[in-house]
């Protein structure tokens, strides 16, 4: 989104699948193809491509690229960096080049790596070669209900000290379970629980049935009142449905809602979930947790009114606030939704002045005038108020 005056180059209508090559497991797509159209397009075939938001019916390849999404899978099989191979890309000046390619290991620096999560500050994908993955022998979904909070973190911290990496690992509490029944209805959710955990476990079938078992006895270890096991299709598809139309229930309950990604080390789980409790009823606006435990990325949403006046200021001082509590735990004020302008402020959190300044000399390579994206990622003074003291003292990156 333009934050000042700009030309908009919109990819959206790039939206063709290049090639599909199966037996070399990789398909390349222009950036406005859809991210659930790659796995349709190859799952006839078994095979699939791992990334998967919970927007992936709208959100496009491209998009996924600029902000290095995740997913429910990234748990066990990596976010987008994990599964693009090489970049067509056009630099601010204009000119195409190559990154990558189509095999995993190419030698030279990662520039690949580089361009994916640089939110489109050094340039514009035109071609992104993606890794895709066969799909597994087996696969059981498992919802656990607990009532704590508390009980439903510790569950996720002992399925991984136990040498276990479900596909995907995925709390909702209370407030988020509700929501969704009354909008889905899927009726799986029960709604007197505090907290529920989805774990799919994937495989070979004799690693799927001996995991399952123990994930199943850990969940019960930590008090897990009911656990539901789906193994058909349509089965797993009902229990994920909820998860997946998590942000649209909100938005039939609330006005507006506001969305923040941070990422915490999975042992701080429950005190987090405890502190976010704490904040919102501090600034007294309704904080509905959904998000991947497995990989401690949260996704608090925050409930409030736009039409009244000053409520969005507000919301934006507790979204800060959370990240902030990310950071002193030793976590990360973005998982996968980017920095933008949004979050530029905080950046100084996490970073050191020299942190921000190496970074500031990448963008300087791929796009020395600042013409792509401007103002994004990195603090200013202009733009930021607490940021601004440590920004000013920041040397000047000299162009060239």
């Amino acid at each position: 989104m333009p934050v000042e005056d700009c030309v908009l180059i919109v990819t959206a209508l790039m939206q063709k699948i290049l090639e599909v090559d199966l037996a070399n497991q990789r398909v390349v797509v222009q950036p406005g193809v859809i991210n659930n159209w790659v796995t349709q397009t190859v799952s006839g075939a078994g095979f699939y491509y791992a990334p998967d938001p919970s927007s992936q019916i709208i959100c496009s390849i491209g998009g996924n690229v600029a902000e290095n999404s995740g997913g429910v899978h990234c748990l066990k099989y990596g976010v987008t960096t994990n599964h693009v191979l090489g970049l067509k890309i056009v630099t601010p000046d204009g000119s195409v080049v190559d990154v990558g390619g189509k095999i995993a290991e190419m030698p030279g620096y990662d520039l690949t790596g580089v361009f994916v999560g640089s939110e489109g500050t050094l340039g514009i994908a035109t071609e992104i070669t993606l890794r895709i993955l066969k799909a597994p022998e087996a696969i059981h979904v498992l919802l656990a209900d607990f009532t704590s909070v508390e009980a439903a973190g510790q569950a996720v911290t002992d399925i991984i000290s136990a040498g276990i990496i479900p596909g995907g690992m995925e709390m909702m509490d209370n407030f988020s379970i509700n929501a969704v029944e009354d909008v889905v209805a899927t009726n799986c959710y029960p709604r007197d629980a505090i907290a529920i955990l989805l774990i799919e476990i994937d495989g070979t079938e004799i690693e799927v049935a001996a995991n399952s078992e123990q994930v199943a006895a850990l969940c019960r270890q930590n008090g897990a009142r009911n656990i539901t096991t789906a193994i058909e299709p349509q089965e797993r598809l009902t229990l994920w449905k909820g998860r997946k139309a998590a942000f649209a229930a909100m938005g039939k309950i609330s006005p507006d809602y506001y969305v923040q990604d941070g990422v915490i080390p999975r042992t701080q789980l429950q005190y987090v979930l405890r502190e976010i409790e704490a904040l919102s009823e501090q600034h007294g606006y309704k904080v509905a947790n959904v998000f991947h435990a497995g990989d401690g990325n949260l996704h608090p949403l925050i409930l409030y009114n736009n039409a009244i006046p000053g409520q969005l200021e507000e919301v934006e001082a507790l979204g800060g606030d959370i990240l902030k509590l990310c950071v002193q735990v030793g976590g990360s004020i973005s998982g996968e939704h980017g920095i933008g302008a949004d979050k530029r402020c905080y950046m100084p959190d996490m970073f050191s002045p020299t942190d921000l300044e190496t970074m500031q000399w990448v963008r300087q390579v791929f796009n020395p005038k600042e013409l792509a994206n401007p103002g994004k990622i990195f603090p200013t003074p202009r733009t930021c108020g607490e940021a601004a003291k440590a920004q000013a003292n920041f040397p000047q990156v000299e162009k060239f």
